[in-house]
């Protein structure tokens, strides 16, 4: 791939030009009835045209860079055997604006991103410039805090990056654990055995382990308890030793259940807290474990704090919108 470009100052206007290396991508660039292009187009302000392997654009300068940019990047994805959905249009478009991304926009197609989670089914990589920062967390540190509004992946990376060491043989096993707490609405007598009775509650967690690994390999690791996903009243007196360790919902935790869980880390561990202080669902909502711990344990050698944003959402756009008008009205 190469590409050549007029000089232009920003509020100029500006004709760019890219051409790629492998025309038969093309197709996958640019999306059923064009329709990555048309998300480009709208979102940046710019004309694009396609004639064969060569692409033009036009539009005030700095658009058309990032349109470039964008283009660049979703084709350097495609090149990677990488998923190029509406979500990862909208990601790459909204990251291109993130002048500390260059690398990951821009990269060389000859290399693989430097940031990405393997897993049996797909290779995930950062839609957003906290998710960056969040995977490497995962990647390093010992136990990460997690915060934020739905759908900027909060819990989906760390499950990613749980059956990635899972299959790397980094840690054992799996624990994924939830608060039982209902959402607002009172469910009522649940009839059933135990695991029929919260299994409801933990329905997100097997929904993301779906999404990194086959069916069956996902019955078979819990079965033989490689996997395990229990309610947080479950997690009492254990160890947990060369396990990634994942607490959902955690704003939906008292101060004591928080506590209890933390120190339920073990020897080669890894512990993942996510939950979104916005939205506690306890009788008393000051009361929550998960703002008790961060307070406490904000600087900590050790444990990180990543806190998302509604920039960070990387549902559908309109979800990102919800999040905004919610929380602009202080609901």
């Amino acid at each position: 791939m190469s590409r050549k470009a007029e000089q232009a100052q920003p509020g100029q206007k500006a004709r760019l030009e890219i051409l790629f290396d492998k025309p038969q991508l093309l197709g996958r660039l640019f999306g059923e009835y064009d329709q990555n292009l048309v998300a480009i187009e709208n979102r940046l302000g710019v004309y694009i045209s396609a004639r064969g392997n060569k692409i033009q654009i036009e539009g005030e300068a700095e658009a058309a860079a990032r349109a470039r940019d964008v283009l660049n990047g979703l084709y350097n994805r495609i090149v990677h055997g990488q998923d190029l959905d509406t979500g990862a249009v909208e990601a790459v478009i909204a990251m291109s604006a993130e002048p500390t991304l260059e690398g990951i926009i821009r990269a060389d197609v000859s290399q693989p991103p430097e940031v990405m989670i393997r897993t049996r089914r797909k290779t995930i990589v950062p839609r957003s410039a906290t998710q960056i920062t969040y995977m490497q967390s995962l990647a390093r540190d010992d136990i990460i805090f997690a915060l934020g509004p739905a759908g900027t992946g909060k819990t989906y990376l760390a499950v990613a990056q749980a059956v990635s060491q899972l299959i790397t043989g980094s840690v054992d096993r799996l624990i994924l654990s939830r608060p039982a707490v209902e959402a607002g609405e009172k469910l009522g007598f649940l009839p059933g055995d135990m695991k029929e009775k919260v299994d409801p509650y933990l329905r997100p967690l097997y929904d993301a382990l779906h999404d990194c690994l086959p069916a069956e390999q996902v019955e078979r690791r819990i079965a033989s308890g490689e996997i395990e996903i229990a309610p947080i009243a479950f997690m009492r007196g254990r160890t947990l030793a060369n396990a990634f360790i994942i607490l959902d919902e955690a704003q939906n935790t008292t101060p004591l259940q928080m506590k209890m869980f933390l120190t339920r880390f073990g020897e080669g561990s890894r512990m993942v807290i996510c939950g979104d202080p916005n939205q506690v669902d306890l009788p008393d909502p000051s009361k929550s474990g998960l703002a008790d711990a961060v307070s406490k344990l904000t600087g900590v050698d050790g444990i990180n704090v990543v806190p998302f944003g509604v920039a960070d959402v990387v549902r559908h756009p309109i979800v990102g919108r919800i999040v905004e008008a919610y929380e602009g009205r202080g609901a």
